[in-house]
């Protein structure tokens, strides 16, 4: 991989839309700098000609993600950055790995280090505890995926940490696929009669199916169902469910999924597992901006 390859290469073959990326930065940039985008600190200190080198540098072990992220917003305040990648999303870092080094202004690199760090340091941990799950899934034919409990402004780019971690995407949002759940099955009357309604409504959207007991699931698959999310099912009630149920329909299963537990969920046959502690509970990733001597 070249090291000149630019972020928005890099984002786009993320799966990302670098125009949104550049715009949420902004956003980002602002809630720190004010739309002055102003750093009084670093603005009393050094000249306006001042430059300086720094580097990005790993001070825990992990997986790395959102570095063309914290290009973007490096970039952001100044048309003289020089960013050279010194490693790649995905890639499996250890403490002291230099991950890029960037030139330009001094007051610029400072007034975008916090917004950059925070970004790197939040995607990583999310990616470095996605890498975890799928390690331990290795073995099995049993894909993690992430939920919607993620961060507002920033469920875009948690998923794509999720991905580059090694994970999947459930939904991106309500909007592309139909899920029924509780309260949806206590409106209708049941579960068949939720689903005959969504499907009559939204002749074309992919329908999923909450379901707590088998005999939910042999109902859900009887009106037409292909996916069914298993609530809280422990391992025993999930194997009679996979048995039941065949090859009929995709099987999830979510609800207190953890490390320690994902291999015995993973032995009975399901298909996915969902864990949304990939996004709202996964510890910032460690990494550091230094100045180079």
């Amino acid at each position: 991989m070249s090291e000149d390859w630019n972020a928005e290469a890099r984002l786009v073959a993320g799966g990302l839309d670098p125009l949104a990326v550049r715009e949420a930065v902004r956003d980002y940039l602002d809630e720190d700098l004010s739309p002055e985008r102003r750093d009084a600190t670093s603005e009393a200190v050094f000249g306006p000609e001042h430059t300086s080198v720094v580097v990005l540098a790993a001070r825990a072990d992990g997986v790395l993600a959102g570095l063309p992220v914290a290009h973007t917003v490096f970039s952001a305040l100044s048309g003289d950055v020089e960013f050279t990648y010194l490693a790649g999303d995905g890639a499996r870092i250890r403490e002291g790995r230099a991950l890029a080094r960037i030139a330009g202004p001094t007051r610029d690199l400072l007034a975008a280090e916090r917004t950059a760090l925070n970004l790197l340091g939040r995607l990583s941990g999310i990616a470095t505890h996605t890498r975890r799950f799928a390690d331990v899934l290795a073995d099995w034919p049993t894909t993690v995926l992430d939920t919607r409990k993620t961060t507002p402004g920033l469920r875009a780019l948690e998923k794509y940490a999720v991905r580059v971690g090694g994970g999947d995407n459930k939904r991106m949002g309500l909007f592309d696929a139909a899920m029924i759940k509780d309260n949806h099955k206590e409106a209708a009357g049941s579960v068949s009669d939720a689903y005959l309604a969504v499907r009559s409504a939204e002749p074309d959207i992919e329908i999923q199916v909450e379901i707590e007991t088998l005999e939910e699931a042999l109902e859900a698959v009887a009106a037409g169902a292909t996916f069914l999310l298993c609530d809280n099912m422990n391992p025993k009630e999930l194997a009679e469910v996979v048995d039941a149920v065949g090859d009929r329909a995709e099987l999830e299963a979510t609800g207190r999924i953890t490390l320690d537990t994902a291999v015995e969920y993973a032995e009975t046959g399901v298909h996915y597992l969902s864990v949304g502690a990939l996004t709202h509970s996964s510890p910032v990733l460690d990494i550091g901006l230094d100045f180079e001597e």
